[in-house]
């Protein structure tokens, strides 16, 4: 399966509906077993979702119907104020997954991939003492807690600016896909933390890193931080330099404490859009990271365009051969789970993103099938 293309993936599925899916896999000409089966690794991938807020019933229902095996989302915090969930608020969490034949593989905290102006806790972004010391005791807290209720991994993010984008692209049918034009990108005002240049940034992710990694690796728990998206030139955005929009600033962050409980939420999307090419140079990106066990969670995303320009996409029609990808992940034994993101809005569809996000899940459970008959 080696040369198995994305499109000829598709034409195997089809197939596959008629003669099923194995007899489909055989029957493709390029889809030869190799020379010595016993090399691969096995498929150990599984496909989740990335809820945005607390999991319901309802969505757990919809997830579970498409295939969807684990979630990463947050604990319902009965007091506003408070930054950590409890370990009550976390099993409730859990248990509802459980229900419906999910895992919680991951839980949701107070430092979203989201604009500093809009976080309700910003005192870790802007590094500002002593309020940013309270929110990260409480963040260590957050960490104990996510251990007692038998969860994983925390993802978390560092970030000023949050996801930026210039605008929505028409895709296939009537998808609209979100889009990123440096040259497009519009002249707006600093945020409130005003100018930060990329020793600053270092300096407050330093500073975090070195009270909070050391309690997750006494409570083994996975920290999992996604990266700067998009990276921008070296200049900065609205007064900020994103120093984790860069492979080498990625290398860099792991390197700041050497611990198997601190690693990344692998947004391939947001990783590609770091690249010149990336439809040729994120494998071995993903070998980097994922040969160093440095990979806790995956976006699977797809982009067309490159660093400073793209347009992001249906996973079967980007840059990124997600076949050939999928292959990497198995060769460095990667076990978490697979996500979509930021699917295209459709206006049409009443449901919001989820007939959207239901393609993804189907896309990736026809991909880990096929790959699973590889051995």
């Amino acid at each position: 399966m080696d040369s198995l293309s994305r499109r000829n993936f598709v034409g195997a599925m089809a197939l596959g509906a008629g003669i099923g899916l194995t007899q489909a896999v055989e029957a493709a000409p390029s889809a030869a077993a190799p020379a010595s089966a016993a090399a691969l690794k096995p498929v150990r991938a599984r496909i989740g979702h990335e809820v945005q807020g607390v999991l319901t019933e309802q969505l757990a229902a919809y997830l579970a119907r498409y295939g969807v095996q684990g979630v990463g989302c947050a604990a319902d915090i009965a007091d506003s104020s408070r930054i950590y969930a409890t370990v009550a608020e976390l099993s409730q969490a859990r248990e509802l997954a459980e229900r419906h034949g999910l895992t919680m593989d991951i839980a949701e905290c107070a430092l979203p991939t989201m604009n500093v102006d809009e976080q309700a806790h910003p005192a870790i972004d802007l590094g500002e003492s002593p309020q940013r010391d309270r929110d990260i005791e409480a963040f260590q807290i957050h960490i104990r807690n996510v251990a007692a209720a038998g969860i994983p991994c925390i993802k978390y993010a560092l970030t000023i600016l949050g996801a930026v984008r210039t605008g929505l692209t028409p895709g296939r049918g009537d998808a609209m896909n979100p889009t990123w034009r440096w040259q497009d990108a519009p002249n707006l005002p600093l945020t409130r933390a005003g100018v930060v240049t990329a020793d600053s940034f270092w300096e407050r992710i330093t500073y975090f890193l070195d009270r909070a990694v050391p309690v997750a690796n006494e409570y083994k728990v996975r920290l999992a931080l996604h990266p700067h998206d998009p990276g921008v030139p070296p200049q900065g955005y609205r007064g900020v330099q994103r120093v984790l929009g860069t492979v080498e600033g990625m290398k860099r962050f792991i390197s700041i404490q050497e611990s198997p409980y601190h690693g990344f939420n692998f947004c391939q999307g947001t990783v590609s859009e770091m690249l010149q090419n990336p439809g040729s140079e994120i494998f071995e990106v993903i070998r980097y990271f994922g040969s160093r066990n440095k990979i806790f969670n995956v976006h699977f995303r797809n982009i067309r365009g490159h660093r400073d320009s793209f347009v992001e996409t249906f996973p079967d029609e980007g840059d990124v051969d997600f076949v050939k990808a999928l292959k990497v992940y198995r060769e460095v034994g990667y076990s978490g789970l697979l996500m979509p993101d930021h699917v295209a809005s459709t206006p049409a569809d009443p449901s919001g993103t989820l007939e959207n996000f239901a393609f993804d899940f189907g896309y990736f459970r026809g991909l880990l099938q096929a790959e699973a008959h590889i051995v």
